[in-house]
């Protein structure tokens, strides 16, 4: 038996429920640069470290807000492309890697996808994704496991937005593309050009202007890319 996680309590003896938390703490608000999905999203006073603890990714002396309480830049400019051109996941299966908030899988569900799986491992991740799919009136099934270490899913396309933010997950997640890729699945990549964005595998289709993790209200949108990611030359 795992003993209780002391993060997991807002009072002695109450286990913090995500979805209770997200639903009072976090606003529901459409997406910058997509006013056609609405998202809970954080703010300066929602207390997020309340729910993640001490336990999560955070550096205690300059706390960081978890990466599903945002739109991303990658994920922004992905979700912006399928709602643009609804064609790319009209009747197919899909799959939203990394899904955080669960914005991407949100488009392609809106856009006429057949069928929608976000894939993520961070149990409030799942719980915003829920929520999320609701305030949308869309159906999506959740995959809370790492997908990056089995075989490719049943889908027709990947849509992979900001998996490349940094080189230990980039390097995690280019062989389960690689896969994805041999067993003949699609592959669309979303992202800002971060430094590990692995720009030889990827042809560039289309680019938007959209704001990224971070960026402070008023400051301009930089372009961001969608990207085929493409087999590796031989």
């Amino acid at each position: 038996m795992v003993a209780d996680d002391p993060a997991d309590f807002d009072a002695p003896g109450r286990r913090l429920d995500p979805a209770e938390f997200i639903r009072t703490n976090l606003r529901l608000a459409p997406v910058r640069a997509l006013p056609e999905i609405q998202l809970y999203t954080a703010h300066p006073g929602s207390g997020l470290r309340r729910l993640v603890g001490s336990g999560d990714d955070l550096d205690e002396s300059e706390p960081q807000p978890p990466y599903w309480a945002y739109a991303w830049a990658g994920g922004a400019v992905l979700a912006r492309h399928i709602l643009d051109h609804p064609e790319i996941v009209t009747g197919r299966r899909v799959l939203d890697l990394g899904a955080g908030s669960g914005l991407v899988a949100l488009a392609a569900a809106k856009a006429g996808a057949a069928e929608v799986i976000a894939a993520e491992i961070d149990r409030n991740g799942v719980a915003a994704i829920r929520l999320n799919a609701a305030a949308n009136a869309v159906e999506i099934t959740i995959f809370d496991k790492d997908l990056t270490t089995g075989p490719p899913p049943a889908a027709d396309l990947v849509l992979a937005g900001d998996v490349f933010y940094c080189r230990e997950v980039a390097l995690r997640v280019m062989p389960f593309l690689d896969r994805c890729l041999a067993s003949g699945i699609e592959v669309l990549v979303g992202d800002p050009r971060r430094n590990d964005l692995p720009l030889t595998r990827l042809r560039l289709i289309a680019e938007y202007e959209v704001p990224d993790f971070g960026d402070a209200k008023g400051i301009a949108s930089r372009p961001s890319g969608v990207f085929w990611f493409k087999a590796e030359e031989r």
